[in-house]
C-alpha cells in the first residue's frame, strides 16, 4: 500500500505557485501578493481560485497564464483556474514582509486608507501626488518634498 502524504503535496502547490511573479512588481510574487486565495486538488485535477487586485485588472488573464504556465512546468496537466471576486482583494492581505519587499525596490507600500504616503527612497511622510495612477492602475504617481524623488504609491484597497 501506497501512502501518500496529502498535506505535504498540498504545500508542495502552494510552493510551485509562489515561483510565480506578479507581472506588475515582479520582486514579489502572487501568493504574497493574495491574488492566489485557493489551491484544491481533486483527484489528478487542480482548481486554482485567484482574487485580482482590481475587479478590471489588466494583468488577470496573465495572472492565470502564468500559474498554468508553472503548473504544467511541474507536471500537472488538467488545471482549472477560477476568479472569484467577493471578497474583493484589499491590501491587507499583503504582509509586513510583502510590504517590505515593495519599500525596498523603489513602491511605498499601502498605508491606512491613503493618508501617509512614505517616500521609499528618504522615508519622508512629506510627499505629494502628482497623478492618481503611477504605473500600474493599482499604483498613483508621488513626489517627494524633501529629497525630490518621483515614486509609484501602491493604493491602498478596501
Amino acid at each position: 500500500m501506497v501512502v501518500i502524504d496529502i498535506h505535504k503535496e498540498h504545500q508542495e502547490i502552494w510552493n510551485y505557485l509562489s515561483e510565480v511573479p506578479d507581472p506588475e512588481i515582479p520582486i514579489i510574487n502572487l501568493v504574497e501578493l493574495g491574488v492566489i486565495r485557493n489551491v484544491e486538488k481533486q483527484n489528478e485535477s487542480l482548481i486554482i481560485t485567484i482574487t485580482p487586485t482590481y475587479t478590471g485588472c489588466p494583468a488577470k488573464k496573465l495572472f492565470e497564464d502564468l500559474i498554468r504556465e508553472k503548473l504544467i512546468e511541474k507536471g500537472f496537466e488538467d488545471i482549472t483556474i477560477n476568479t472569484v471576486l467577493s471578497p474583493a482583494w484589499n491590501t491587507d492581505w499583503l504582509s509586513e514582509a510583502t510590504k517590505a519587499k515593495m519599500m525596498a525596490e523603489g513602491i511605498s507600500p499601502p498605508t491606512d486608507d491613503n493618508k501617509v504616503v512614505i517616500c521609499p527612497k528618504c522615508k519622508s511622510e512629506n510627499t505629494k501626488r502628482l497623478s492618481q495612477f503611477g504605473s500600474t492602475p493599482c499604483q498613483s504617481f508621488h513626489s517627494c518634498n524633501d529629497c525630490l524623488e518621483p515614486f509609484n504609491y501602491f493604493k491602498c484597497h478596501r
